[in-house]
């Protein structure tokens, strides 16, 4: 095999695609004779074909170099695996079929800018598909039939779509990557991505953002319990501005409906039961309700509580948010701070493990509590004691 064009290639691509150097220089290579093109696996090894190597360019082989490690980063191996337990789907022709909407998630962006587009390459286009989404929306928007027959060779490897090959060398493999070596790579290049963002496109600043806050089920709930409790929140009738109604009934003036947006008080549990692990989750939280709020700070304000309320804190970052306690736990002190800070909020958002008492009468607002899970419910060092539930006027939704 031509290793020195191979690796050419690799520079080629770090030169025009340099937030995805760690990335490309992660992948360690695997001749074979068996791969149609380049494919890797979901251990980040990258199989070649010498055949390929030779008869392609090296600017398109650049583009084929950041092709497949696009398939690692944004872990279209882990993904196929999820979509199809989900859906119930089997066999190498739906793999096939999660590899071709792989491609069409990230080949709108890997090509141009210096990397030459390979033939054969899939496009969304050439699927009458819409570019810039993602490959479990393009899975729902098409099957195997005549618009896919010329792409039957496709194989991108185990990398792509999680389905093992027979030229894998496997987890016991040789020069694979372990998990944590894998997110470390992810992480790394996300933080380039954030850090610079310079011309990266669209498709790469958003997968940076979702590296490092993930769409986890539980925040999916969270922020539809947040939206669930802010509709209807901070609407009330005033009189500064006369309904149009008005018009209708002469000599009568009737009020309007105004709408402000609602504000938010996010409680921190942060007694000494509280790990420092579920204290960093709560501030990752805290930027999800962020974004709930359609991103203003200033409607979000972050009470820390453990047996006592400590300083709300408007928001400026969840960086630089002080947590303070260490305590024991007493959340009805942190609930009467919340409400005592003006302005009132129309929304209490509390991340608590559970173990505190609650108040005994429902906040004039509506509550949401983010719970900490707990094998047993149990508190420690209380043989037989078991916390209240969180009350029924709460809506739980549990965080991890």
């Amino acid at each position: 095999m031509d290793e020195e064009k191979l690796y050419a290639a690799r520079l080629y691509a770090v030169r025009h695609r340099p937030y995805l150097a760690t990335a490309l220089f992660a992948l360690h290579v695997v001749e074979s004779r068996r791969v149609p093109t380049m494919g890797v696996d979901r251990h980040w090894r990258c199989y070649v074909s010498p055949r390929f190597v030779d008869r392609t360019p090296l600017e398109e082989l650049a583009g084929v170099w950041v092709h497949e490690v696009s398939h690692l980063l944004r872990d279209h191996h882990g993904r196929g695996d999820r979509y199809a337990a989900k859906h119930e789907l089997t066999g190498p022709a739906e793999r096939l079929r999660m590899n071709i909407a792989a491609d069409c998630e990230i080949n709108d962006d890997v090509f141009g800018d210096g990397l030459d587009r390979p033939e054969g390459a899939v496009d969304p286009q050439l699927l009458r598909l819409r570019e810039g989404e993602l490959m479990e929306e393009y899975l729902a928007q098409f099957r195997l039939g005549p618009y896919t027959a010329e792409f039957a060779w496709l194989d991108c490897g185990s990398g792509a779509d999680g389905l093992e090959r027979d030229w894998d060398l496997g987890l016991d493999g040789a020069h694979g990557l372990s998990e944590q070596e894998r997110d470390a790579v992810r992480f790394r290049v996300a933080q380039g991505i954030n850090g610079n963002p310079g011309d990266v496109p669209a498709g790469w600043k958003r997968w940076a953002e979702e590296a490092f806050h993930p769409p986890l089920p539980w925040r999916e709930l969270l922020g539809a319990a947040l939206r669930s409790a802010m509709s209807g929140a901070g609407e009330d009738y005033t009189y500064g501005r006369p309904s149009r109604r008005s018009a209708s009934l002469p000599g009568v003036i009737l009020p309007s409906l105004r709408r402000r947006p609602p504000q938010v008080c996010v409680i921190v549990d942060t007694s000494g039961s509280v790990s420092d692990a579920e204290l960093g989750s709560a501030l990752l939280e805290i930027a999800a309700i962020v974004r709930a709020v359609g991103g203003r700070r200033d409607l979000v304000s972050v009470l820390s509580c453990d047996a006592a309320a400590y300083v709300t804190q408007q928001l400026c970052g969840a960086e630089g948010i002080p947590l303070l306690g260490g305590g024991g736990t007493d959340l009805r002190t942190g609930f009467a701070g919340a409400l005592r800070s003006n302005p009132r909020p129309d929304v209490i958002v509390a991340l608590t493990d559970g173990q505190t008492p609650w108040p005994s009468s429902r906040p004039p607002c509506r509550t949401v509590v983010g719970l900490f899970p707990r094998v047993g419910r149990l508190a420690e060092n209380i043989p037989g004691y078991r916390p209240d539930s969180p009350p029924d006027w709460a809506r739980v939704v549990t965080v991890g």
